[in-house]
């Protein structure tokens, strides 16, 4: 959610992130600073406070944000499970779409009530899932709920992929999870030092020359609709680190 925002808004789109996730992880990885966040998609929610003064303006540039609130307790979090916000979220997001050219809602884990309010107000589906029997059952099982929803306008995108396990037979490949859940791909992400360096930062990897960097942007243009080859994740060490590692020895 982080970075797809970030890139969409790379290529010129008004983009708004929502961050329905109580954890607040794509609050604090657009570098908003909770301690200075007032109003959260929680008092909104709740009809504690209007749209307007739950936005932050361009907290990346083009990329607004509705925050998470991060201070919550976990009886205060089952307040915003209520089974009637949903309908409340689908309301902000129809009123919203005239305003931006893209709406990122970033869903909580697993399928409990927090989910069914983040899709109520969407029309199409990213799922993203790492190469994990446990996790591609569980993004199973959100296909379906999606589904039921009738929300047909699904893509997978395959997280944390590292080519060295797949070629040794202890990872699963895109493929083979493109073939499990029966969904067409719309990216692969390499397992990457540097989401975790940016995410920490505060800061998307848009313009990275990293492979995850360009594997976001290329997400990001399939979901523009352009057709772009995906990235060979085989890269090769070049000569000074195969002679560093001869000298290592």
């Amino acid at each position: 959610a982080i970075n797809l925002s970030a890139c969409l808004a790379e290529k010129g789109k008004k983009v708004l992130a929502i961050d329905i996730d109580p954890q607040g992880n794509t609050t604090s990885g657009l570098g908003a600073d909770k301690n200075a966040v007032e109003n959260t998609l929680y008092e909104l929610l709740l009809g504690e406070a209007e749209t307007k003064d739950t936005i932050i303006k361009n907290v990346v540039d083009n990329v607004d944000l509705i925050p998470s609130n991060m201070n919550l307790s976990g009886a205060e979090i089952e307040l915003v499970d209520l089974e009637d916000k949903e309908y409340i979220l689908k309301k902000i997001t129809d009123k919203l779409r005239r305003k931006y050219d893209y709406i990122i809602m970033d869903c909580p884990a697993g399928i409990e009530q927090g989910f069914q309010n983040a899709i109520a107000g969407a029309d199409r589906a990213l799922v993203v899932t790492t190469p994990e029997v446990s996790a591609v059952r569980d993004a199973d099982r959100i296909i379906g709920l999606l589904e039921a929803n009738e929300i047909t306008k699904t893509h997978l995108i395959v997280n944390r992929l590292r080519s060295d396990m797949v070629k040794e037979g202890n990872m699963m490949s895109s493929d083979d999870v493109v073939d499990i859940l029966g969904i067409d791909l719309i990216g692969i992400v390499p397992d990457d030092e540097h989401i975790i360096t940016s995410t920490n930062n505060g800061e998307p990897l848009v313009g990275s020359d990293c492979l995850a960097g360009q594997a976001y942007m290329n997400i990001c243009k399939r979901v523009m609709g352009e057709d772009v080859p995906y990235l060979n994740l085989d890269v090769k060490e070049g000569f000074f680190q195969k002679l560093s590692a001869i000298f290592k020895k």
